[in-house]
């Protein structure tokens, strides 16, 4: 079934209206239940923040689901995959839980889509080049969803940014779509689903934020935009697998330049620090607002750039890529997001 503009605008309002309804009961629910985000050196908020906001995000996206999709083995698969990372979230919320049992979670809900759904990346055309994954595409498709889920999990630092920087995300899906009259599929539904549920959660989560979505919205968001990604491209939708990718280009690069700085300092992987993009934009004294829409602004612009290199010219919008991905590499260059510049100097003159 295709969707017209005036159904599709139904699907979004009605997630949307739902999901600014609901964020106020949960508020109240996780601060009854003791979920909430302490303030510590890490974190911006300076008072306890209700941490549920991932149960809103998901509520949003059941009431789309029931409205407006249909049963099938995938949507089994997605709602399976998602209920283990939602009470996950919700266990992080109220008493805090290793990474890696989070990390089995994500694997196992990774595991259902995979081997339950059947949703797998078995191929991919890039650069004029077609590789076919064979066997390796159980594995690939697996570290495809978790890392995915990850890179969403990692840019949740500042009020609004997850939630924005995925609703761009999901609007650039449907545009794409909706242009070459593609909004028959299951991506392109849960994409507009997605967008009223994400919106109208950032309308309590934008700076000041009155709800944090905590692990159980960061984990979901990040699944979603896997799935999406890997339903598009077995749809047709999206004419390149790098095409969803580079919408999310920003909280990638954050994820690789924060696992690159690790290494240089030899530090897990997993430690959490206060060297990400939206801190290194904090430290040239712009405001926690104007740091969250800068991000938007760029993210935005690699999202432009993928309607039009899907949609107009691949040349125009390979070389919009480039000239995006010069910009960010020189912010990397004259910041401390890699390197910590100061201490880096500092042993260069006790040598």
């Amino acid at each position: 079934m295709k969707y017209d503009l005036k159904q599709v605008l139904i699907i979004i309002v009605t997630t949307f209206i739902f999901t600014v309804l609901l964020v106020p009961i949960i508020k109240k629910i996780s601060l009854h239940i003791g979920a909430v985000d302490k303030p510590n050196e890490r974190r911006v908020n300076k008072v306890n923040m209700p941490n549920l906001g991932g149960l809103a995000i998901f509520s949003g996206f059941i009431l789309g689901y029931m409205f407006f999709c249909e049963q099938t083995v995938i949507m089994n698969a997605i709602l399976i995959g998602s209920f283990i990372l939602i009470i996950t979230g919700i266990i992080d919320s109220i008493n805090s839980i290793k990474a890696r049992y989070q990390l089995i979670a994500q694997i196992a809900a990774a595991f259902v889509v995979v081997f339950y759904g059947g949703l797998l990346l078995s191929e991919i055309d890039a650069f004029g080049l077609h590789l076919n994954f064979g066997i390796f595409a159980y594995p690939i498709t697996i570290i495809f969803i978790v890392g995915m889920i990850n890179v969403i999990n990692l840019i949740d630092g500042l009020d609004g940014l997850a939630a924005g920087i995925s609703s761009i995300y999901f609007v650039t899906i449907g545009v794409i779509a909706f242009i070459m009259n593609k909004t028959g599929g299951l991506d392109i539904v849960l994409s507009f689903i997605m967008l009223g549920s994400s919106l109208g959660f950032l309308v309590h989560n934008f700076h000041p934020a009155k709800i944090f979505m905590g692990q159980s919205g960061s984990m979901f968001l990040g699944f979603i935009i896997s799935i999406i990604a890997l339903l598009g491209f077995k749809n047709v939708t999206l004419t390149s697998f790098l095409v969803p990718i580079l919408i999310m280009a920003v909280p990638i690069l954050d994820t690789f330049f924060a696992i690159l700085r690790r290494l240089i300092n030899k530090q897990s992987i997993a430690k959490p620090d206060k060297q990400h993009l939206h801190h290194q934009l904090l430290k040239m004294n712009f405001s926690h607002r104007t740091t969250v829409l800068i991000i938007y602004y760029i993210d935005a612009l690699f999202a432009f750039a993928s309607i039009v290199y899907v949609l107009k010219d691949a040349k125009l919008g390979i070389f919009l890529y480039i000239t995006l991905f010069i910009i960010v590499m020189w912010f990397v260059i004259t910041t401390n997001i890699v390197v910590n510049k100061k201490r880096l100097k500092k042993k260069k003159l006790k040598k």
